[in-house]
């Protein structure tokens, strides 16, 4: 049996004067296929931060699907108008220095106490040598 499929439909758009056609509405939005979003005026969010702008707090204009042949998958991302994306707020010395002290605390063994130097893995707090040492008491 088939996936769903899209129709395409004559829809009224934010991003042109006229209609465009889009493949329908996906929660109340322009559902676009993959190559067919102008990208001199769509953008995710992803593609927003690389420009080095945010959506500035507006909602999604569009939403964008992609059809994936190996695995049958759908997935969608959220399309935002680059018009009225802001720049990005810059850091501030309080953000970096919580920053730094967030990910500090990422580095710190809960056993011994010190500063690893690496990310120490979540479900332990443990550092490699710690564990090592807690699995060697056990055996």
């Amino acid at each position: 049996m088939a996936g769903k499929t899209f129709p395409w439909v004559l829809t009224p758009v934010p991003w042109a004067d006229g209609p465009q056609w889009t493949r329908g509405l996906h929660d109340g939005l322009p559902l676009l296929s993959y190559g067919c979003a102008p990208r001199d005026k769509l953008a995710t969010f992803r593609q927003l931060r690389a420009m080095g702008l945010r959506p500035n707090g507006n909602d999604p204009v569009a939403v964008l699907y992609v059809r994936h042949n190996s695995s049958k998958k759908v997935s969608f991302a959220s399309l935002y108008l680059i018009e009225t994306a802001a720049p990005v707020r810059p850091m501030t010395p309080a953000k970096w220095t919580a920053l730094a002290k967030a990910n500090l605390a990422r580095r710190i063994c809960v056993d011994c106490g010190r500063d690893r130097l690496y990310v120490v893995p979540t479900s332990t707090r443990q550092c490699w040598t710690c564990l090592e040492a807690e699995s060697a008491e056990a055996a």
